[in-house]
């Protein structure tokens, strides 16, 4: 069974009660300087990691629900984390845009929404409640309806990670001239989780965009090989947020 679509199709249903709940015009603006360079923190040298916040999955069930955001954020910032990364899916992960909202509040670090954005209006949410980067799936989205979510993220100002699986949608994104891409060694339809995808898909990037690996690490000299691959950064989230010290954790990883 694909377990993509059914989450897609949930994430729609969703959208639309948040739109007639807050339509467009009542999300609020920021101010473009408000906003931390995603790409600045991967394009730093060495490995950069980004931390994730992370209740739950349909992969992993309940993960970690025992600390409050404000303690795990702290802990990844104090732990040397580039980047956060917030989940705010609700049915599927146990996220909200409060927790983007917390998280901005609580760090000085960048911020990723991660969530499935199909809809405009996504967009346009994430930049009100905080976020500095948003993640496009390139699965969950046409070739038309990705290049134009991707123009309007980037009309605000904010950073994209364009996230790939496998060498088609690679290529989608290398089209795009997306300059951030993730590579997930998790198939989306299937769950299961190999890390030598990125090594697999790497190549054919050559330099053209920075490049993220996303699932399956829990080790520095995981981490170690890709960054003699030439990785730019790794979204790290189940790992750490299963720690018993999470900053610790962070640290063994991030800091080098």
């Amino acid at each position: 069974m694909n377990r993509l679509d059914p989450i897609l199709a949930a994430t729609r249903e969703e959208v639309a009660r948040r739109r007639e709940a807050v339509p467009p015009s009542a999300l609020g603006r920021r101010e473009p300087d408000d906003l931390r360079s995603l790409a600045d923190a991967l394009a730093r040298p060495g490995l950069s990691v980004i931390a994730e916040h992370k209740r739950r999955s349909p992969s992993a069930g309940a993960i970690r629900e025992d600390l409050s955001l404000e303690d795990v954020v702290g802990a990844y910032e104090r732990g040397g984390a580039a980047a956060l990364s917030v989940l705010t899916d609700g049915p599927s992960f146990g996220g909200s845009l409060e927790d983007l909202r917390a998280a901005r509040a609580a760090t000085a670090l960048p911020l990723l929404r991660k969530d499935f954005i199909l809809d405009p209006y996504q967009v346009g949410e994430s930049f009100a409640a905080g976020a500095d980067a948003i993640l496009l799936i390139v699965a969950a989205l046409t070739k038309d309806e990705l290049a134009s979510l991707h123009a309007e993220a980037r009309s605000l100002g904010l950073s994209v990670l364009v996230e790939v699986h496998d060498e088609r949608e690679l290529d989608i994104a290398l089209t795009l001239g997306a300059p951030v891409i993730g590579i997930n060694n998790r198939d989306l339809t299937t769950l299961q989780v190999d890390i030598r995808r990125t090594f697999e898909l790497l190549p054919r990037v050559a330099g053209e965009a920075l490049v993220v690996s996303e699932s399956g690490f829990t080790s520095r000299d995981q981490l170690d090989e890709l960054e003699r691959a030439g990785v730019d950064g790794v979204l790290i989230g189940e790992a750490l947020m299963r720690s018993t010290d999470v900053e610790a954790a962070c640290r063994e990883l991030a800091v080098r």
